[in-house]
């Protein structure tokens, strides 16, 4: 069974607030220092029905149809995962654009083709966040991206 960031507690205390801090470089309009692996979704609160905003590493960017695909490193217990599941309808800062989106979850199978891009283009960094998000190594063949896509869940952000 893999341990990591999926089978355990989402962060509490002062890791989670650092963790949070990007959230206040998009909301001073300093998105853009980030570059573009990152963006901040913000989504409607499944249990509060308030906004909610979360700073989240771009796996792939499809620039032909401006879809941006995100990881969920902390699985299916992720809260913005949760929250998107019920309300699809997301506003994305991207760099220094914002714009509404609709999130659809990728089959397992596409996921784990969004991994493989992301393996050519950044290998040391799915090495790390892989052996973190399933507690495996990953040598980037299709096989870890396979498994990988198990345990991570991948969505689409579309430009609506």
């Amino acid at each position: 069974m893999a341990r990591g960031t999926t089978n355990t507690p989402a962060p509490r205390g002062l890791k989670r607030w650092l963790l949070r801090l990007p959230i206040w470089l998009y909301r001073f309009g300093l998105g853009g220092l980030l570059g573009g692996r990152f963006v901040m979704l913000t989504h409607i609160g499944r249990k509060s029905g308030l906004p909610r905003q979360v700073v989240l590493e771009v796996v792939n960017h499809d620039a032909a149809t401006d879809t941006y695909f995100i990881a969920s490193g902390w699985g299916e217990k992720a809260d913005w995962l949760r929250n998107i599941e019920r309300t699809p309808h997301v506003l994305l800062d991207a760099g220094r654009r914002r714009f509404e989106a609709t999130a659809t979850r990728l089959s397992q199978a596409e996921a784990a083709e969004q991994f493989g891009l992301y393996a050519r283009r950044h290998p040391a960094a799915i090495r790390s966040l892989a052996r973190v998000m399933v507690g495996q190594p990953f040598t980037g063949s299709a096989e870890d991206c396979h498994r990988l896509a198990q345990f991570v869940p991948v969505v689409a952000l579309r430009r609506r």
